[in-house]
C-alpha cells in the first residue's frame, strides 16, 4: 500500500506545482496586459478562479494525506496511546464517510448535473462539470488516505501513511 501511496502522493505534488505555476503565470500575464498593453483579457480572470478552485480542493486532499490538515488535538494528546489509536481510527472513519457522502456522491452529482445541463464558463467556454470534477476526485483521494491510515492504526503502528 505504501508504494501506491507514494506514487499517488508524488503525482499530486507535481500536479499542485503545475497548477500553482500556471496560476502565477496567468496572474502575471493579466497584470502585464492591464498595465503595459493597456488591455484586459477576460479568460485570465476566469482561469485564475478555476485554478484556485483546483489548487484549494486538491491541496486539501494532499494535506489530509500528509496528516497536515487543521486539527485541534489538545484533548487527543491527553489520552493514553491505546486510546489515541482508537480515537484516531474513529476520526479517520468519519473523514472517510464525509468524503464519500459529501465529496464523492454530492460532488459527483454536481458534476453530472452541470454536464447534463450543458453549463459552460462565460469566457473560456469550457463545461463547468470539468471544473467541479476535482471535488469527487479529491474525495476519492481522501478516502484512500483514510483507509491507509486506518490500516496503519490497526497494525498498531505509531506512524501514519505519511512519513514525518
Amino acid at each position: 500500500m505504501m508504494k501506491i501511496y507514494d506514487s499517488i502522493n508524488g503525482f499530486i505534488e507535481k500536479l499542485l506545482v503545475v497548477i500553482f505555476a500556471l496560476l502565477v503565470l496567468d496572474v502575471l500575464w493579466q497584470v502585464f496586459g492591464r498595465y503595459v498593453l493597456n488591455q484586459s483579457f477576460s479568460f485570465t480572470e476566469e482561469f485564475a478562479r478555476f485554478a484556485l478552485i483546483w489548487l484549494a480542493v486538491l491541496g486539501a486532499a494532499y494535506l489530509n494525506g500528509q496528516r497536515e490538515h487543521l486539527a485541534m488535538d489538545f484533548l487527543l494528546n491527553k489520552l493514553s496511546k491505546e486510546r489515541q489509536q482508537e480515537r484516531l481510527q474513529v476520526i479517520e472513519a468519519l473523514m472517510l464517510v464525509f468524503a464519500l457522502v459529501v465529496m464523492v456522491v454530492g460532488g459527483g452529482n454536481l458534476v453530472y448535473t452541470t454536464l447534463r445541463l450543458g453549463q459552460t464558463s462565460a469566457a473560456m467556454h469550457i463545461p463547468l462539470g470539468y471544473v467541479y470534477a476535482i471535488v469527487p476526485v479529491s474525495g476519492l483521494l481522501i478516502m484512500f488516505f483514510s483507509i491507509c491510515n486506518i490500516s496503519h492504526y490497526r497494525q498498531k503502528k505509531a506512524s501514519y501513511c505519511a512519513k514525518k
